[in-house]
């Protein structure tokens, strides 16, 4: 799947305790990302942060959390990320949602291999 221009990511902070049907609501999302074609998403773990509870979550040893801030982003062409809005609707209960436009430089699959570097394989 190739992905190149305007684009819009889709952010989505959650805790990492949260919950879906006794599974983690990160892994929820992701799947849901998947099932819908979407062309990636990342699950990235913060080491400090607060939210709306302006409690504040940490790594440091002396206040181990054990729910620590996630963010959840996928990249994807505007139709798609608002096709899959309405999945945050029903999942997310707390947490922020946010959508920014971007500029995609390049994506490439598994291959490794852009388009060009695959049409010019043939000619060496």
């Amino acid at each position: 799947m190739k992905l190149h221009g305007p684009a819009l990511r889709l952010t989505i902070f959650i805790g990492e305790s949260d919950q879906w049907r006794h599974r983690p609501l990160y892994h929820e999302i992701v799947r849901r990302a998947h099932q819908a074609g979407l062309a990636g998403a990342s699950v990235i773990r913060g080491i400090e942060g607060y939210g709306a509870s302006n409690h504040i979550h940490t790594t440091r040893i002396l206040s181990l959390s054990e729910d620590l801030p996630l963010a959840i982003v996928i990249v994807d062409s505007e139709t798609a990320i608002q096709a899959f809005l309405p999945e945050l609707d029903e999942l997310v209960g707390e947490g922020l949602v946010i959508i920014d436009p971007v500029e995609v430089i390049r994506y490439v699959g598994r291959s490794g291999r852009s388009a060009e570097d695959a049409g010019t394989e043939g000619a060496r």
